[in-house]
């Protein structure tokens, strides 16, 4: 099942949902009893060798953390959250960082917003493409991922994290930026990344966003 057969499903069931929806709808599974996020405002930095949890990964802006909003955004609206992700998919060297407690979210909002099977068969086509960290229980999912994970960037549609405050609070404590799907596509440049992150001249797209499958050398993909 690719990205792209997930994406006609989602709008084949309609709903005309928007990121307002995929928002409230994971504020709701977040609130929960059983719910996995904690305080937004923990970077993560707690457990380590021995109790199940990743430990630190060096810090690269090659790799990436979805929120749980964005990447049900991505798949059930389009829009921002999509570019936003097409930017990931369509680079083989960039690395998407997601826990379990931060795919249970999504998989949780998806359900909710359109039908199980829907947000199961995109469970497994996104634990085929992110890289996993196991995080501690009560952790935020998004900033425990970035911080165990490595990735110095954020896609996020929580104002909580996005907030000029909130930016300066997460930037005494870790090297990671938080936007917004929209602003995290108009400063996501992977021709400026790709001489530190690989080495050499950046030879432009290397992968199909709805398929991940690679495309020849001069950046050719089916949209």
């Amino acid at each position: 099942m690719t990205f792209g057969d997930l994406f006609e499903r989602a709008a084949a069931l309609g709903g005309d949902l928007d990121e307002a929806d995929v928002r409230r709808a994971l504020d709701d599974v977040r609130s929960t009893a059983d719910g996995n996020g904690g305080d937004s405002g923990s970077d993560g930095d707690s457990g380590g060798e021995g109790n199940g949890v990743t430990d630190p990964l060096d810090p690269s802006p090659a790799r990436v953390v979805a929120d749980a909003d964005a990447l049900a955004a991505d798949l059930l609206v389009g829009g921002d959250a999509r570019e936003a992700l097409d930017a990931l998919r369509s680079h083989a060297w960039t690395t998407l960082v997601a826990s379990d407690p931060l795919l249970d979210d999504a998989e949780a909002v998806i359900a909710s917003l359109s039908d199980a099977d829907l947000a199961a068969d995109w469970r497994a086509a996104v634990e085929a493409w992110r890289e996993p960290v196991a995080q501690p229980p009560g952790d935020h999912p998004a900033l425990a991922s970035a911080y165990r994970g490595g990735a110095m960037q954020v896609v996020s549609l929580d104002p909580s994290l996005t907030g000029p405050r909130a930016a300066a609070g997460l930037r005494d404590r870790m090297p990671v930026s938080v936007r917004e799907p929209r602003a995290f596509a108009a400063v996501f440049d992977p021709a400026k990344l790709y001489p530190d992150a690989v080495g050499g001249e950046y030879p432009g797209p290397d992968c199909d966003p709805r398929t991940m499958d690679p495309v020849r050398a001069d950046g050719d993909q089916h949209r």
